[in-house]
Formats: structure tokens, C-alpha cells, sequence
């Protein structure tokens, strides 16, 4: 598939990351889409309040000369030099993309704000620099055979990895039939009702790893604010199914369809908008042809949240898997000889520092 704009325009994180984007490369974006995207968040008022550094009486507090308007932000987007865009600036609109992934509410106004055809529309110069740059390539590229496995522990409390996966999935079958069961027959009818409960769209007892440190610590959806990790080299092979685009998830979920209407409806209506079907691959069927499956950062930024239509009336959405991040489905990854390294979170930033990697 060629690099054309959509593909990061037709995924809400790969909008969230051309806002991102475009806020550090103008200040005029940034001012602009924080006014706009407060009165467009459902928690305007309540969860989400303004408050006015200064104020005139030509216009709302902080904006002097009044209140930026759509057209004043599409303008400003349509005017940005991304000519010069750096790996750090991408790194950083990246994590911001995904650490605002939310899939049990709506969305956040910036994110609504990203979605609005004009808004999209005048994000395609800056999506065009992303998807010609180097890191975008490297965004794209399949799984290494070198991967990490995050355990959020201290190092003094060593873990094994996860083994045995063939369990894991059939315990993980017979648990979400029984909850879509469950949820048939307890929950609320209607969708609008304030209720929440499984989201993700995966197995969670499963190993799962990553490609890049300490990058990967930053990339977490729906994080805990852990401040220090003990990061595990893993070694795996075997038949990798990689998720590119957001078609790659939908022929995993039309090959291996299981329908979670009933533990899903809710969560997912509140984060797409969209009531009906839905469907997940199921993973233990899954298992039988692929030994792992692995999610690109492009991969990402085009399918995570969306709505994806799979068949006539059932859609699909990926929730709860990380960037870059590889589902190990059979038992083909080992721990490598190298030293596992605990990273401790610096005081008042999102870098990391490598503490010690002690022989094992």
C-alpha cells in the first residue's frame, strides 16, 4: 500500500499525532486547538475547566482579539514548515498520541477536534512530511527477532516470563464466552447507559513484547504512571502476522470471527459512536495458523480506536495494544542470554535512565 495521508488521517491516534504535531511546531496551532478542543471535550465544565491566565473584554480569556476560530486553526495548520521535522519531535507527538488512547469514554475534545473534516483536511502537508520521513519508515518495518518483555516489578522481584500460551488461550476462550454470556443477560440495554467493563480487544495473560527501549516504556495505552520497569531480552520466531494497516486487522477478524456484542457494546459505542455487532479475532483459533502477531507503530496509528466494518453488521475495534508491540500466541520465545535492565523514570520527565543490567 502506498504512504498516502490517510494513513495517518484515517486513525484517530494518527490524528491525535498530527495535533500533537502541529501544537510543537506552531504556537498558534497550540493556543488555537486548546481553546477549540476545550469546548468540544464531553468533560467541558465537570472532568474539564479553563482557567484564564488574563483576559480582555474583546474576546474569551487569553485570546486576545477573540476567540480562535476553525477556520483561523485550519489556516494556521495549512501554513506550517514541517520541511525540518526531527525523529524527536515525531517520538514525542507519538507518546502523546498514545497516552490519550482512551476506549471506555469518549473522546477527548482535541480528539474530536482532529476528526472535523476541515481540521483533517489541513492536516495533510504535515501528514505528507510525516509519512516522507525516516522514522516513518522505520515505523513501518516488521518485527525484529530481538524483542523486550516489560515487567512493571522491580528487578528484585524477578518473574519468569509468561510460558505455556496454548493454556493461556484456552483459558482466555472459555472466560470471554462465559462473560459475553454474562454480560447477554445482566447488563443494561441501553447503550447510552453510564456503564463500563472489558475493553481490550486481546488476551492479557499472553507474553507480549516489545522492539524498542527504552522508547517502548513511554508507549503505553491506559497507563498506571509506573515509574520503573525491569526490561526482559526475548528472543522469537516463527510465522509473524504483521498488522500494517487497518485492513490487516480486519481479515485477522473476518478469517477468525468471535463476537463480543454484549462485554463490548457500551465501551465501544462511547469511544466510536457506533451501536451494533462487534467482533474480535478469536485468538485461540488464531493460534492455530500464526505464532505471533505483530503491531507497527503505522499499523497502529491507522487502526486503533476505529470502528472498522468487518462484515454486514458487525465492526471491529483494536483496543489496548501498543505500538510496535508483538502478542505471542505460540510458544517460540525464549529469554535471551543478555542481562535483564531495570530503567527507573527520571523526577519530572518522561525520560528513562537504565539503573544496572545485572547478570542473570
Amino acid at each position: 500500500m502506498n504512504a498516502e495521508p490517510e494513513l495517518l488521517l484515517d486513525g484517530p491516534r494518527g490524528r491525535r499525532l498530527c495535533l500533537e504535531l502541529a501544537a510543537e511546531l506552531s504556537p498558534d496551532v497550540r493556543n488555537a486547538a486548546f481553546s477549540l478542543a476545550y469546548e468540544l471535550d464531553p468533560g467541558k465544565g465537570t472532568s474539564t475547566v479553563m482557567f484564564a491566565l488574563s483576559s480582555d473584554d474583546s474576546g474569551d480569556p487569553g485570546f486576545p482579539g477573540g476567540a480562535p476560530s476553525l477556520e483561523d486553526l485550519a489556516a494556521e495548520l495549512q501554513s506550517i514548515d514541517a520541511s525540518s521535522l526531527t525523529s524527536g519531535q515525531l517520538a514525542a507527538a507519538r507518546e502523546c498520541s498514545v497516552r490519550n488512547a482512551r476506549y471506555w469514554q469518549e473522546p477527548a475534545g482535541e480528539d474530536v477536534l482532529a476528526s472535523l473534516p476541515a481540521v483533517v483536511d489541513a492536516f495533510r502537508p504535515l501528514a505528507e512530511q510525516v509519512l516522507a520521513s525516516p522514522t516513518w519508515r522505520s515505523w513501518s518495518q516488521p518485527r525484529r527477532p530481538e524483542q523486550w518483555a516489560i515487567d512493571w516489578r522491580s528487578a528484585e522481584d524477578p518473574a519468569p516470563l509468561p510460558r505455556d500460551p496454548h493454556q493461556a488461550l484456552s483459558r482466555w476462550a472459555k472466560e470471554i464466552r462465559a462473560e459475553e454470556a454474562q454480560a447477554a443477560r445482566d447488563r443494561p440495554q441501553n447503550v447510552y447507559a453510564n456503564f463500563s467493563g472489558n475493553w481490550w480487544s486481546f488476551p492479557g495473560r499472553l507474553l507480549r513484547t516489545v522492539g524498542a527501549i527504552p522508547a517502548a516504556l513511554n508507549l503505553v495505552e491506559d497507563s498506571f504512571g509506573e515509574k520503573q520497569a525491569t526490561v526482559i531480552p526475548v528472543y522469537g520466531s516463527g510465522r509473524t502476522f504483521e498488522i500494517q494497516t487497518a485492513e490487516d486487522w480486519i481479515l485477522l477478524c473476518r478469517s477468525f470471527p468471535l463476537e463480543v456484542t454484549a462485554s463490548r457494546r457500551h465501551d465501544w459505542f462511547h469511544t466510536t459512536g457506533r451501536d451494533g455487532r462487534w467482533v474480535i479475532p478469536d485468538w485461540q483459533l488464531l493460534a492455530g495458523e500464526w505464532d505471533a502477531v505483530h503491531l507497527t507503530t503505522a499499523g497502529y496509528l491507522h487502526t486503533a480506536g476505529r470502528a472498522l466494518q468487518v462484515g454486514a453488521d458487525t465492526a471491529s475495534v483494536l483496543a489496548g495494544l501498543d505500538p510496535d508491540s508483538t502478542l505471542w500466541l505460540g510458544d517460540v520465545a525464549r529469554e535471551a542470554e543478555a542481562p535483564r535492565q531495570l530503567w527507573r523514570q527520571n523526577p519530572n520527565s518522561d525520560d528513562w535512565s537504565l539503573v544496572h543490567s545485572p547478570g542473570r
